[in-house]
């Protein structure tokens, strides 16, 4: 029996969203019809598609050999614009993750301007700071700090970035500003929740500065930045955000930095759709204009 090309439309919806409810919503169907038509493909298919997963659902090996012909599919019905004319390939939903700051300050600018091209292309972003994961359904792009170890996934190096030690001018004023490692001892630090923190790479302060003690600490790093700018105490920022308000001091920048790369994290089937290759190099685009800013020059 042939596979019904509307049944691997739908499968291909699924595999981008890894939920069924999602994928029902972008077809306009509703959660049943959307089982009942990927029971019918793994019928016509003679095997299972999907396979439950964690965070969804993924695609079994005869499932991504369905959804390149999915692929193949919607392509041929691309090619029937209005008018004749040829709809734009990049446009639909890419889902990424990222950091907080890569999120604001990288990513949210370079939708920003690929949107005024491709009116038709949506982005979501979820922010969060971790590892890259094994399992990424659903998930097109993730952005990571330091080298992901992954498997059945491309890894970019998308470039790197520094952190450096800042306070509150006022903060300086009534503790004195420190003029060595020394001199940090003893200070708040102002970071991430040593507890919660998943990234190894990210713990350059405590490494450091031991004896620097916890003072405010959150899983977001705007938090870090404004509490720094409250007096909270001395913050471990990303130059690319501390050096971005002028009531912030850069302390002992000669003696105390870390530079960290950011990498990007793609499943294999996410490169062959325009929309999320226009996204990564949007992405590399955006890094290389503001490389020097990333750096802390």
């Amino acid at each position: 029996m042939k596979a019904n090309p509307d049944d691997l439309l739908v499968l291909l919806a699924v595999s981008r969203s890894a939920k069924f409810t999602t994928a029902a919503q972008a077809l306009g169907l509703n959660h049943t019809t959307v089982s009942r038509r990927i029971a019918a493909l793994e019928k016509s298919l003679g095997g299972r598609v999907l396979a439950r997963a964690s965070g969804g659902w993924e695609l079994t090996e005869l499932g991504a050999k369905a959804v390149r012909a999915a692929e193949q599919v919607e392509a041929v019905l691309g090619t029937l614009g209005a008018d004749g004319a040829a709809p734009d390939p990049v446009a639909g939903v890419v889902r990424m993750t990222a950091t907080d700051g890569f999120s604001a300050y990288i990513a949210a600018p370079a939708v920003a301007g690929l949107r005024r091209d491709h009116p038709g292309l949506s982005v979501e972003v979820v922010t969060m700071t971790r590892r890259a994961l094994q399992q990424r359904s659903g998930l097109d792009i993730e952005v990571v700090v330091g080298e992901p170890q992954v498997h059945r996934a491309e890894a970019i190096r998308l470039g790197d970035y520094m952190l450096g030690m800042y306070a509150s001018r006022t903060y300086l004023a009534e503790h004195g500003t420190p003029d060595s490692m020394a001199g940090l001892s003893g200070h708040p630090l102002v970071y991430f929740v040593d507890s919660m923190l998943q990234v190894d790479s990210l713990d350059a302060p405590r490494r450091l500065v031991p004896d620097m003690r916890d003072g405010l600490t959150s899983t977001n790093v705007f938090v870090h930045v404004e509490a720094t700018r409250a007096g909270a105490g001395i913050g471990f920022l990303p130059c690319f955000m501390g050096d971005l308000h002028n009531d912030l001091v850069r302390l002992l920048p000669d003696e105390i930095g870390e530079l960290l790369p950011y990498w990007m994290v793609l499943r294999p089937d996410s490169m062959r759709r325009p929309a999320v290759t226009a996204v990564v190099q949007a992405l590399r685009g955006r890094m290389a204009e503001h490389r020097e800013k990333l750096l802390g020059r």
